[in-house]
């Protein structure tokens, strides 16, 4: 969205004017000048984005603005960052003798002349927005902020508000409990019915839990994968071993049918669209292939047949006792809330339009629950939903889904539309999704304030918990500590809305089975979401800005392609080919021919998208195909805010030190996998870091400075062999810590605890983990452990799983402690008597941590 682009080009601009300015000299006033103009184009962007839904030719000019945005950021910021480069915190005396040289004289010119061009530009666009009758409204936009903050909390969002399902979850129940019921059974019906919402109410009933052996839940995403579902199945039974992920399909499926045949199993599917895609999954289901079975199959769909000799139970729309009770819940969630009779009218009469869709009555009812029942925003409202229908050519529900869209207010559409980045059914990570927000400027603080103030951070969990309380996203875990959300889903019918929305804004361009081959077409791509492996060099534009992997960078089959034809042919002909001499030649060779290609794919990136703002792969579970040596030419990615290698598998153990030339970044995941690893000292330049994950296991050789990163909010995976301990008292905005061992206090002061000088340095500290990487033997001294908590006076959040003899006196530990998780501890003493006294505990637990006879719990209530 236009706004939110031009937002994160002031802000970027204006810290780089406080923060940065001896970088800008020669080109300052202009900077200074293309701020404001930018400050006051938002001011008619407010206006703007609101009519772009109903005017093609202000939908044109938004999505100029968007790139002339952009444009802007990316020309001051490079000019900065190429002169900072080149004189690394020089006097300004330096800047003007650099200036003076030919080559820094022209790149000056040459930014002088593009800022010029766009303060034409932005000029130009303003004309033309004021001609097509967009206001200026900064004064409504400097109050969003106050009306954020006046938000009530709405308790509907805790998924407690499941109408009209009663009897169909005591029928399912019956049904999948009984010996002689039947062993297929299908929910059916129409999108947004509430067949998701049903089949997790019998997957965690306590009827259902007691009766069978194994229980396994798991999303059937189109097209259908075999292999990943039969692989979440045995996920979902705790039966999945490694060796599983490497056998061939009909081994995995042999197995989990065996494992059905013997035990008396629930499983699951959600959402299978075909008949195609049940035939696939078959194999593996002894039910479906005539054998007898204990176990059973629960499907939901809405194709009707399915399954031929199939149970199945259709899910109805709700009737108007059941609509106005799902209505007064969401909208009106105090009982015994009393409504006018001109509001009942108007609620009555929008219901309607629902058609006993649950899904539209709810989003509707978000709708209406953030406008503090005003009697004018409620007639407003009205009037949209039956505009929608009269405009739309099939009308139904589907329209009030759409008004739920058009009602966000400007700096939540880019939150929502970001969501289609991610593929169907996909759970999103919380902490990653707000970082990627942050790191491409979608939600900014204005001002973030060193003494614990409102962070970016911040600003987007509000925005986030707003999209919750609108319905528009659905809340599928929580922090067991603090509530707050920790992972959320779209439903189906909401992420068609979210794809189709992107795909009008020119939002995002996914990639997946049906576009792989069209992407070289497109020329001015922003965002690139890869759902489905392809080769990256079709990208031809160079402005691309983020680029998210959700699948294999480099899948099995391509590697196979990448092998030569000697290998294979000699693996298809020699059973015992891993014995001879011969194959391994050829294997190397194989190898070499693949590490060549995927450096190739490394480089292309590095070389052609510079103005990348983040680079994300993250997969579960690895991809031992991507991992060769990171090519040294990643320090081109100057511009670069987020950086996530998570689970790449690294053959050669070495980061490049040109890592060090991305000094924007602001969160950075080296949680590599399965190797040590080398992580050169140049983190430390990266001055603007606020998240850092580091890797599990580092090389012996790795000594990490940190006491530079005064912004840094989450450092994970912090030991002192590898890091250095007193870095830590300069991080005073620290919010999470993760401890991996070893974990040494030098010369610590045994007899007098108090003399030791503090660890932590931040107030806001609130979970903390300490965990050994599971080395036999390793212990931490309970004095180093006792000092080390004395320092997290806020903490409410504590996970430790270490070898240590005995807990810390009481007082060491927070009296904020909701949370405490105790694993691996070697208790032989009673430890309640130190744990009772935590006056705000909620939640403990522990996991092989007690060998004595006896605890007593005395000072819980």
């Amino acid at each position: 969205m236009a706004l939110s682009a031009v937002t994160s080009a002031v802000t970027t601009i204006g810290n780089l004017l406080t923060e940065e300015a001896i970088y800008l000299w020669g080109v300052e006033e202009q900077v200074d000048r293309l701020q404001t103009e930018l400050k006051w184009m938002q001011r008619y962007l407010m206006d703007a984005e609101t009519k772009q839904s109903m005017d093609e030719m202000i939908r044109l000019w938004v999505a100029e603005i968007r790139e002339l945005a952009y444009d802007a950021e990316d020309v001051v910021e490079e000019f900065a960052l190429k002169i900072g480069s080149k004189n690394k915190g020089g006097p300004a005396s330096c800047i003007k003798r650099s200036a003076c040289c030919l080559k820094e004289g022209w790149a000056l010119h040459k930014t002088r002349s593009k800022i010029e061009k766009i303060k034409e530009r932005i000029n130009d666009l303003v004309r033309k927005l004021q001609a097509y009758g967009v206001k200026d409204r900064g004064e409504e936009s400097s109050s969003s902020t106050e009306r954020r903050e006046s938000r009530r909390p709405y308790p509907h969002i805790m998924d407690d508000n499941i109408v009209g399902l009663v009897d169909d979850t005591e029928g399912l129940v019956k049904v999948l409990t009984e010996e002689s019921g039947c062993k297929v059974v299908t929910i059916w019906g129409m999108g947004g019915l509430g067949k998701t919402t049903l089949a997790k109410k019998i997957y965690h009933h306590r009827q259902v839990i007691d009766y069978f052996d194994h229980l396994a839940f798991v999303y059937v995403s189109q097209p259908c994968q075999k292999r990943n579902v039969w692989e979440d199945i045995l996920s979902g039974f705790k039966t999945l071993d490694k060796v599983d992920r490497k056998i061939r399909d009909e081994a995995l499926a042999e197995k989990l049918y065996n494992i059905l045949g013997v035990k008396k199993c629930l499983v699951i599917l959600d959402d299978i669209w075909t008949t195609e895609a049940w035939d696939s999954l078959k194999p593996a289901f002894p039910v479906a292939t005539g054998r007898h079975s204990n176990s059973k199959i629960l499907l939901t769909s809405r194709n009707r047949g399915i399954v031929s000799d199939a149970d199945i139970r259709e899910l109805k729309c709700l009737n108007d006792e059941e609509i106005w009770e799902l209505f007064q819940k969401i909208v009106f969630p105090q009982t015994g809330n009393k409504i006018g009779e001109e509001l009942k009218e108007l609620g009555e009469n929008m219901v309607k339009h629902c058609a006993g869709l649950p899904l539209a009555i709810v989003v509707l009812g978000g709708i209406l629950a953030t406008k503090n029942n005003s009697l004018n925003e409620w007639r407003k409202i009205s009037d949209n939903v039956k505009s929608y229908l009269k405009r739309g050519k099939n009308q139904g529900p589907e329209d009030v889904l759409a008004l739920s869209y058009d009602d966000l207010p400007p700096y939540l559409r880019p939150c929502f539309l970001y969501l289609s980045h991610f593929p169907e059914d996909y759970m999103i990570d919380v902490d990653r999704l707000i970082q990627l927000w942050v790191a491409e400027g979608i939600v900014s603080s204005k001002q973030e304030k060193r003494d614990g103030g409102e962070i970016a951070e911040d600003v987007a969990e509000s925005y986030l918990m707003e999209l919750v309380e609108r319905c528009l996203i659905q809340v599928q875990e929580r922090d067991v500590a603090t509530l707050k959300v920790k992972t959320i889903q779209m439903h189906d019918l909401m992420r068609d809305l979210c794809l189709s929305k992107a795909k009008q804004e020119n939002f995002v361009f996914i990639v997946d089975r049906s576009n792989a081959s069209s992407l070289s077409m497109i020329r001015k791509v922003g965002r690139v979401s890869v759902h489905e492996f392809f080769f990256i060099k079709c990208i031809k534009s160079p402005n691309i800005r983020s680029l998210l992997f959700f699948n294999e960078f480099f899948p099995d089959e391509a590697v196979e392609k990448s092998w030569p034809l000697e290998v294979l042919n000699y693996v298809e002909e020699h059973e015992d080919y891993d014995c001879n001499p011969l194959y391994w030649i050829l294997f190397i060779s194989g190898i070499s021919t693949m590490a060549l290609k995927i450096r190739g794919i490394w480089r292309y990136m590095f070389n052609n998208f510079k103005l990348l703002r983040a680079l994300n792969y993250e997969r579960t579970g690895g991809d031992p195909s991507v991992g060769f040596k990171l090519p040294s030419n990643i320090g081109n990615l100057v511009h670069l805010r987020f950086l996530s290698l998570r689970n790449l598998n690294f053959h050669w153990s070495k980061l490049p030190s040109s890592l060090g030339n991305l000094r924007c970044l602001q969160t950075l995941d080296l949680r590599v996998d399965n190797v040590k690893i080398h992580v050169p000292n140049v983190i430390w330049r990266m001055e603007q870091l606020r998240h850092l994950y580091l890797p599990l296991r580092c090389k012996s050789n790795t000594k990490l400075k940190l006491g530079t990163l005064r912004k840094l909010l989450t450092l994970v995976n912090f030991n002192t062999k590898n890091c250095y301990l007193k870095d830590l008292i300069n991080m005073k905005n620290l919010r999470e810590l993760g401890i991996n061992f070893p974990f040494n206090i030098e010369n610590f002061n045994e007899k007098d605890l108090g003399e030791n000088p503090p660890i932590i340095g931040s107030k806001y500290l609130h979970s903390l983990f300490i965990v050994s990487i599971g080395e036999s033997g390793t212990e931490i001294d309970p004095r180093h452990l006792a000092h080390l908590l004395s320092n997290c006076t806020s903490i409410c959040n504590l996970s430790i799983a270490v070898r240590i003899s005995e807990l810390p006196e009481y007082h060491y530990f927070s009296s904020h402690l909701a949370y405490i998780r105790l694993s691996w501890f070697k208790f032989r003493k009673d430890p309640m008597p130190t744990l009772e006294k935590l006056p705000n505990l909620r939640i403990l637990e522990f996991e092989s941590s007690f060998k004595g006879k006896e605890m007593f719990c005395s000072g819980f209530s």
